[in-house]
């Protein structure tokens, strides 16, 4: 009897070694995926209430604190009975585990001067360029990051009000992306001792073909930059620069919120009732980098993202990359413009039951 309750015990005891390391491969990815698909849908959440002219709210996920508890009990009983007892001899044994698991996740609302400067100051047109050369389209980041260059204006939203992009824009686009992809635009810092660090884009002469160069000059023409220069000095203006600037006006986070607004499919209903601002009538002809936000009454079967608001669900297609692209550029970009805050704020504890 006593060797099956040491047996027993030690199956127990061994039961509960090491709860703490097997839940670390779980809890990793568990929580990771969850934040990002939360992530996802507060962003586009956050879009789709700018189209109609609401408030943006965004909380943060500040801590998570995973709390696992296992108690474990072993009880032995029984009864010797003399020769005589009229009862026999018996033994119980007997094994008890309770196991619980309960996370603590605060929440921080983003709120206050240092978010609010980041999410109204433009982008510093270096991060925007240097996106390009990390790899991704020029057509694409500039239409979504870029207010004009050069003057050149692109489409824009702003106060309820949609404007398309001047056809100068769209051509510059079209010719950048073409142009990056020969490798004939480069980007790179260089070191003054008076400006201290400058970003500098630059246009490759040698080793391209002579229909990449001449897309290069075109570019310069349209943005009414001086012939035969290669070399340009990026800086933030809204108006066209002088010499061999190249003037960005770059977007700041809400100007990109409201931009990727105009590509919500939002109900005809709620337009009419001006419920939600009017968006831009896609023309056919101009290349479509965004993709679409779509909308229903009823749930997606399968969205890479989606949210309910005012009675309809808005989405991103699983199947749209160009939109899947967007929202995940745009979370990128928070990350740039460095929109948390270290100030004191209130928390939000909710132990998870």
């Amino acid at each position: 009897m006593h060797r099956l309750a040491l047996l027993l015990a030690a199956a127990v005891l061994a039961g509960c070694a090491g709860v703490g390391p097997r839940t670390v491969g779980v809890d990793r990815f568990d929580y990771s995926t969850a934040i990002a698909d939360s992530w996802k849908q507060q962003t586009l959440l956050n879009i789709v209430k700018l189209r109609y002219v609401d408030m943006p709210v965004f909380v943060d996920v500040s801590s998570i604190v995973a709390g696992y508890s296992l108690q474990t009990g072993v009880t032995v009983n029984g009864v010797l009975s003399s020769e005589r007892a009229v009862q026999g001899n018996y033994a119980a044994v007997g094994a008890q585990g309770i196991y619980t698991d309960r996370p603590t996740i605060t929440y921080v609302p983003l709120t206050g001067a240092k978010f609010l400067r980041g999410l109204i100051t433009p982008i510093e047109p270096r991060n925007i360029f240097f996106m390009l050369q990390a790899g991704y389209p020029a057509d694409f980041i500039l239409s979504l990051a870029v207010e004009s260059l050069n003057g050149v204006r692109n489409r824009a939203a702003a106060g309820g009000l949609a404007r398309e992009a001047d056809p100068e824009f769209t051509r510059v686009l079209q010719l950048m992306r073409d142009v990056q992809l020969a490798g004939g635009v480069g980007m790179r810092v260089e070191e003054g001792k008076e400006k201290g660090s400058t970003a500098v884009l630059f246009f490759r002469r040698d080793d391209l073909p002579a229909d990449v160069l001449e897309k290069s000059a075109e570019i310069r023409r349209l943005l009414k930059l001086p012939d035969g220069e290669q070399r340009f000095v990026l800086a933030y203006s809204p108006l066209r620069g002088t010499g061999n600037e190249l003037a960005v006006n770059s977007r700041s986070m809400l100007q990109i919120l409201q931009a990727f607004s105009t590509y919500v499919d939002v109900p005809e209903a709620h337009v009419k009732q001006r419920w939600a601002s009017p968006g831009i009538a896609s023309d056919p002809a101009v290349p479509q980098n965004v993709g679409h936000i779509r909308s229903g009454t009823t749930r997606p079967a399968d969205a890479y993202a989606a949210v309910q608001y005012r009675g309809h669900w808005f989405w991103v297609d699983e199947s749209d990359w160009q939109a899947k692209r967007a929202l995940t550029a745009v979370m990128l970009f928070f990350t740039m413009a460095d929109t948390g805050s270290s100030e004191q704020l209130p928390l939000v504890t909710i132990p998870a039951q």
